[in-house]
C-alpha cells in the first residue's frame, strides 16, 4: 500500500488513519500484541488510569466481564461520568458509553489481526447541545496519545 495510505507498520503505537476512514474520529494504532491481549488489557475499566491520561482512578466496577459499569474518576475535579460495556466481542470489537450531565460519549475499538500483533481502530464520538462535533475533534489528539501509551505499556511488559 502507498506511504500515506495507512499501510505502513512502524514503531508500536504510531497511528495512522486508513484510506476512506473518517478522518476527524478514525484512529488507528499498531499493537505489538495479539488481538486477544490487546483486548483484554483495553476494555478492562481497571487498566485505564494507566494508559488513559485524563483518568486518576476507576470507581465502583461492577458486572461481569463484558457487560461491566464504573465511573471515571478524571484529572477535573467533579467530573466522574458513568461508563458501561455496551459491546464486548473478544477478541474483535469493543464499545463503551458514557453520560456526564448533558455530555455523553461513545468509543468503539476494533482489533484487526496484523502479522505477530494487530491494529487498533478507534472511533468517537461526544455529544453535548451542539458542541458534539467541535468536542469530538479537540478529544481526537488526546484519544491517539492513550492509544500509543497503551500500545507501548504492552510492548514493554512482553
Amino acid at each position: 500500500m502507498p506511504a500515506g495510505r495507512g499501510g505502513r507498520r512502524g514503531a508500536p503505537g504510531r497511528g495512522v488513519v486508513p484510506a476512506g476512514r473518517d478522518p476527524l474520529t478514525g484512529i488507528e494504532v499498531a499493537f505489538p500484541v495479539p488481538a486477544d491481549r490487546a483486548f483484554d488489557y483495553l476494555a478492562d475499566p481497571r487498566n485505564r488510569p494507566a494508559w488513559q491520561s485524563s483518568l486518576r482512578a476507576v470507581a465502583g466496577v461492577e458486572g461481569a466481564t463484558g457487560s461491566e459499569a464504573w465511573t471515571d474518576v478524571t484529572v477535573v475535579p467533579g467530573l466522574r461520568p458513568r461508563m458501561r460495556t455496551v459491546v464486548s466481542e473478544r477478541p474483535g470489537r469493543w464499545a463503551e458509553e458514557g453520560r456526564f450531565g448533558p455530555f455523553e460519549a461513545r468509543l468503539e475499538l476494533r482489533f484487526v489481526p496484523d502479522g505477530d500483533g494487530c491494529r487498533v481502530r478507534a472511533d468517537f464520538t461526544v455529544g453535548a447541545l451542539g458542541a458534539g462535533p467541535l468536542l469530538t475533534l479537540a478529544a481526537r489528539p488526546a484519544v491517539a496519545a492513550d492509544l500509543r501509551r497503551a500500545a507501548r505499556i504492552l510492548a514493554s511488559s512482553r
